[in-house]
């Protein structure tokens, strides 16, 4: 048998997948930038650990998902997936290492995030237990949240919406429900991710006996429901800036009329074809990033001219 190499400080930030992390790193900011819009009090250095927490949080999914994909044999050379992004699949390691590196991420995010989460009371408390539960159970266990139809509406709600919402219960000690309704382009984005990836793998999933939401409704009516998916992102990126800070909310619609046009009429003519997976990879995750990130810019603006004050966010 040949032998196995130890895992790298290269091949573990691999592992942790960077190019994903802006779905962590997006909410997270996102959150910050809600706290701060409503005046809440907010310290540099709660800020950074929760930032960091949230990250730390990705890359565990992240290792762990490579982990569980690789022992369970959905990963494989033949499954159009780049180099780069499946090290367990091309990297002679041993998976039991890619394993305790997952579960060291996690650790180190509670280790970032509990001071601040027992301080602040149950509400914080129970948002990072379900969270937590999330990561371990997203691709793990008996019967993986990854492998079911309920997949991205599960990871667009953790991700997207759970992260601001543990974010600023952290820094209030309350359930800000609001805060769900404007997440909801973060919610939408990541969940096209997750379904990206899955309506590229239906056959795949098939064989492998995977009930994903694309393997039950096809290609054709995935590729419908994704479409439609994108047209609702769009518009709320578009109006949710605009109901809460009027006028100057259209920088956001500005921002994407400049810079995101294009990805997303792409993201409009997406087939989810399988010999396309990483084309179409890169494009979802170029939509997020320029997508939600017109968001954020937009937010980002109406903080430091102070225009969103009395508006309701």
């Amino acid at each position: 048998m040949e032998q196995r190499h130890n895992l790298t400080p290269l091949l573990a930030l691999r592992l942790a997948a960077p190019h994903t992390w802006p779905a962590s790193v997006y909410p997270a900011l996102f959150g910050e930038l809600y706290c701060l819009l409503r005046g809440y009090d907010m310290t540099f250095a709660v800020a950074a650990a929760l930032f960091c927490a949230c990250v730390l949080m990705q890359s565990a999914v992240n290792a762990l998902n490579d982990y569980f994909d690789y022992v369970k044999g959905a990963d494989q050379a033949d499954d159009c997936v780049e180099v780069s992004d499946a090290v367990l699949v091309y990297e002679n390691i041993d998976p039991k290492q890619a394993l305790a590196l997952g579960i060291g991420f996690l650790a180190a995010a509670a280790l970032l995030a509990l001071p601040i989460i027992v301080s602040a009371g149950p509400a914080p408390l129970l948002i990072g237990v379900v969270g937590g539960l999330a990561v371990l159970t997203y691709s793990g266990g008996a019967l993986p949240v990854s492998y079911l139809p309920v997949g991205e509406c599960v990871s667009g709600t953790i991700m997207g919406g759970l992260i601001p919402l543990g974010i600023v219960a952290a820094v209030t000690g309350t359930f800000d429900w609001p805060v769900l309704i404007v997440s909801l382009p973060f919610i939408i984005g990541i969940a096209l991710i997750m379904m990206t990836n899955n309506g590229s793998d239906i056959e795949k999933d098939i064989q492998a006996k995977r009930r994903t939401l694309p393997v039950l409704l096809g290609r054709k009516n995935s590729v419908r429901l994704y479409h439609g998916a994108v047209v609702v992102w769009l518009v709320l990126l578009c109006l949710l800036p605009v109901i809460y800070a009027g006028p100057w909310g259209l920088l956001s619609p500005l921002f994407l009329l400049l810079f995101a046009r294009k990805p997303f009429m792409s993201l409009l003519q997406t087939t989810l074809a399988p010999q396309r997976r990483i084309e179409q990879m890169k494009g979802i995750l170029v939509g997020n990033l320029l997508g939600n990130g017109a968001y954020l810019f937009t937010m980002a603006v109406l903080l430091i001219g102070g225009i969103a004050n009395g508006r309701g966010i």
